[in-house]
């Protein structure tokens, strides 16, 4: 058993951390809640900070694919005019995405609503549910609910894009006084496209690894990166990636290398503790070795098809 697990002088999310760390360690593969991700979206496609309120596009190239996130504006029911918002980052939309996920695979539904089991989410996850967090979600899924999503992939001089987004309709009610519920007769329309691919293309996340890691962004990405690859990797073939790889999927931010291995070490080492079945070898020069392991959740009934929304990934 780590050692870590033993020590009980820790701040309230270290000890959410390891908490988790014993739960899974005791009961490895048996999830308190399997939450859903989809495949696509199992590694960074969010940035980690805010780019600005203005900032109508985002940017994002890895590997061979290349990904923008476009604001679209909002209605403001109080002004009663269109006001445009940013892109949403950091880890509250990955968390929001996770759960509106869960709740469609669960209800075979693409039409949601998350009335008062958005407040009980938020409480699991072990966030806040203070005035600065309810104001912090609410924006967030403002800016989830409107972003367009474009995937772009090249080859041979022929470019092949996807233009999807994730929600197609919703309706919200904000209450003025930030410190009533979250939301209230809140309903949420996945786009059909949306929803058809999550069906077949859902990866089973572990919702005590969510909680453990829901306050660091990089954290949860990595964990989704190991979860949706490391199971579909040859066993008898490991697959290595260099830094520069890594650092271009994970560490945009990062003007110098060694600052991003120095964090992203650090965080793999977080992530590690609740994913005990992820099996790599960190080349402290070259990169990271992957090595066929058991997806922390195991599916069940999911099929992965090899191409999501019609793209080499």
């Amino acid at each position: 058993m780590p050692d870590e697990i033993k020590n009980n002088a820790l701040t309230p999310i270290r000890q959410r951390i390891h908490d988790s760390m014993l739960d899974i360690y005791l009961n490895p593969g048996k999830g308190k809640e399997a939450m859903y991700q989809h495949s696509v979206l199992c590694q960074t496609y969010f940035p980690y900070r805010n780019q600005g309120d203005d900032v109508k596009m985002w940017q994002h190239k890895q590997g061979d694919i290349q990904l923008a996130i476009t604001a679209n504006p909002i209605l403001n029911p109080y002004t009663r005019e269109y006001e445009q918002i940013g892109i949403p980052y950091g880890s509250k939309p990955r968390l929001i995405l996770a759960y509106l996920n869960t709740q469609a695979i669960k209800k075979q539904s693409s039409i949601l609503n998350v009335e008062e089991s958005m407040t009980a989410f938020i409480k699991s996850l072990g966030l806040s549910n203070d005035g600065r967090t309810i104001k912090e979600v609410k924006e967030q899924m403002r800016r989830l609910m409107t972003a367009n999503i474009t995937l772009g992939y090249i080859q041979d001089n022929k470019v092949q894009q996807v233009d999807f987004k994730i929600v197609d309709a919703f309706e919200f009610w904000f209450p003025k006084d930030e410190r009533q519920r979250v939301f209230w007769e809140s309903k949420i329309q996945l786009s059909d496209k949306y929803f058809n691919s999550l069906q077949q293309h859902a990866i089973p996340l572990d919702e005590r690894a969510l909680s453990a890691l829901a306050h660091n962004a990089l954290a949860l990405d990595i964990y989704s990166w190991l979860a949706q690859r490391l199971h579909r990797i040859n066993p008898a073939k490991p697959q290595f990636v260099a830094w520069t790889n890594l650092k271009e999927q994970f560490g945009f931010g990062y003007s110098e290398i060694r600052k991003f291995r120095q964090i992203f070490n650090r965080t793999l080492k977080e992530v590690q503790k609740q994913y005990m079945e992820a099996k790599f070898e960190v080349d402290g020069s070259k990169g990271i070795y992957l090595y066929n392991s058991a997806p922390p959740i195991k599916k069940t009934m999911i099929v992965m098809p090899e191409k999501p929304f019609g793209l080499i990934v």
